[in-house]
């Protein structure tokens, strides 16, 4: 699904003993025609000539340890892609890819790398700006799934992954948030942003009504 142009997104499935743990990965394009590969999902054919069609993959973006499971099949497919990783995952990530960079620089001033303050380094985000206004794109540290049903649905809102309004899981704060100052620093910093149009997270609903609002719900969720 294009969400505007030059950003898509193409959601998948986990498959869980009890359940499938909905997935999102998002592209960028970038000024010069590269693409952005931000948490990727292995494709059959036609979706990927579909992006090829789009633009020239050039970035594979492992935005943290546990989103590491198709980064193997995407480079094999485009030997020349840049694989980026946050520093606090790249251990973790080169047990799969090689990690060129834990700072890329896309050669496009339009679109930002962000290792996520307050996670040790585990997690990665983009920060995209357009004419229509700025997307901020996010991993695991916000989860949006609805309509979460049945015995994995009660999983998914016991981990704080699923439920009425977006939140920052609570396995995510146990496993990952090691200075919550930080991170809510960052949350109230990017809901500072003037043009903010909306958030992109890799787990349910991309949020678009009011996203300032929810990122400063989402800080005093964490003080």
């Amino acid at each position: 699904m294009e969400i505007e142009d030059g950003i898509l997104t193409v959601t998948g499935d986990i498959p869980m003993p009890l359940g499938n743990l909905s997935r999102r990965m998002t592209i960028v394009r970038l000024a010069d025609g590269g693409l952005v590969i931000y948490s990727a999902i292995a494709l059959d054919e036609k979706e990927m000539a579909f992006i090829e069609s789009y633009g020239r993959p050039a970035y594979l973006v492992v935005p943290s340890d546990l989103h590491r499971l198709d980064a193997r099949i995407w480079k094999d497919r485009y030997p020349s892609l840049q694989v980026v990783a946050p520093e606090g995952a790249r251990a973790k990530v080169e047990e799969i890819v090689p990690v060129d960079t834990t700072s890329p620089d896309f050669e496009d001033p339009r679109v930002a790398f962000v290792t996520v303050p307050g996670v040790d380094g585990h997690e990665a985000a983009l920060v995209v700006n357009t004419d229509r206004g700025t997307t901020l794109v996010v991993n695991d540290i916000v989860g949006n799934i609805h309509h979460a049903h049945g015995a994995g649905g009660w999983i998914l809102r016991a981990a704080g992954f699923a439920g009425d309004e977006p939140q920052v899981p609570r396995v995510v704060k146990k496993m990952i948030v090691e200075d919550e100052h930080a991170l809510i620093d960052q949350l109230e910093r990017w809901s500072d942003m003037p043009c903010l149009s909306r958030i992109i997270v890799s787990h349910g609903t991309p949020i678009e009504d009011n996203p300032r609002r929810t990122l400063r719900s989402l800080a005093r969720s964490l003080s």
